[in-house]
């Protein structure tokens, strides 16, 4: 069996620091009595014997554990890691650090998540959506912690808001797509048991085009969420074949909509001239692909920054625990893959 070597302790840090086990306790709670000398002192020591401090004694005394629950569908959506890195760098200055838990856009899964990190006591919790079973909403509502709910305006809010409406967004795009003279217009989405939000987009197209006036039966699925790229490039040759004469295309996602935008370069359609094409995200891979994509910006790192002022104006009692929403106003982006 291999050695195990001892790690250093606190009082170990106490010696080398010149000072008490006391103070160098206080120094990691950023007690305000010590100084920024013995503070220094505290952080050389601590780097110099690999000394990792405890919380938990301090934690159990204070009944406070310094950590966000947050639960995201995606941990490589490019969008919620915006998210999430604004929210962990908005808290970083409180002490607070997050502990995420992945859904993989399913609703048991997340009720399963909320109910364990519930279990450890979180300041805090935020939920990506606003549609959850009806059990995690009753976790969520008897947590007797602030509960954040985002990327969506859920019509019945458990707690606290910081979001925009999926469907608002994406007749914003429509809109702008009949105004420039498009008419038979097609709507790539994914799996609308699984991904609500994509559920909502999807809805808020037909809903808009129903208001037009214009036909909203041009719907191809592209498969369980999160779409990748091949999955949008085989749904724009399903779209293709099925639906030749389109004139434009909305995609529940940049991602999506790139695969469908490579798929109109292999078959030479030109885009915009033959069929125009706009994603949802503002994905960095939508700046840079050439035609350059059309998209909206839902301000992914915003959510996540207003998210952790919320949170820290809850817990320091300058704001109540009462809803309250804090509306997100996407952008639409004109670029080369539409008028």
């Amino acid at each position: 069996m291999p050695n195990i070597r001892k790690p250093p302790t606190m009082a170990d840090v106490a010696r080398m620091a010149g000072v008490s086990p006391m103070t160098v306790s206080r120094a990691f709670k950023r007690d305000t009595s010590v100084s920024q000398e013995t503070r220094e002192a505290v952080r050389r020591a601590t780097e110099e014997l690999g000394y990792v401090f405890d919380s938990t004694a301090s934690n159990l005394r204070s009944q406070r554990t310094d950590f966000v629950a947050v639960t995201i569908p995606s941990i490589n959506n490019a969008n919620f890691a915006d998210t999430v890195r604004a929210l962990s760098d908005g808290l970083s200055d409180k002490g607070l650090q997050v502990l995420l838990g992945y859904t993989n856009y399913d609703v048991r899964e997340e009720e399963r998540l909320i109910e364990q990190l519930l279990r450890r006591k979180p300041e805090a919790i935020v939920v990506t959506g606003g549609k959850h079973t009806s059990r995690a909403r009753k976790l969520l509502s008897n947590a007797g912690i602030p509960v954040i709910e985002t990327w969506d305006l859920p019509e019945d809010p458990i707690g606290h808001v910081v979001g925009f409406s999926n469907a608002s967004a994406v007749r914003e795009m429509i809109d702008h797509f009949v105004t420039v003279g498009y008419r038979k217009v097609a709507f790539i989405g994914g799996d609308a048991d699984r991904d609500t939000r994509g559920s909502d987009r999807r809805a808020g197209f037909i809903t808009a085009m129903e208001d037009h006036g214009l036909d909203a039966t041009r719907l191809i699925a592209a498969g369980p969420p999160p779409i990748s790229m091949r999955e949008g490039a085989n749904a724009m040759g399903r779209l293709l074949e099925h639906f030749p004469d389109t004139e434009a295309v909305i995609c529940v996602s940049d991602l999506s909509a790139f695969g469908a935008l490579t798929e109109c370069q292999r078959r030479g359609v030109a885009v915009p001239d033959q069929i125009a094409i706009g994603g949802f995200g503002d994905y960095e891979i939508g700046a840079i692909c050439v035609p350059s994509l059309t998209t909206i910006n839902a301000f992914a790192a915003d959510i996540g920054a207003k998210t952790a002022r919320l949170i820290i104006d809850v817990l320091d009692g300058s704001l109540s625990d009462s809803v309250g929403v804090i509306t997100i106003r996407p952008d639409l982006i004109l670029r080369q893959t539409s008028r």
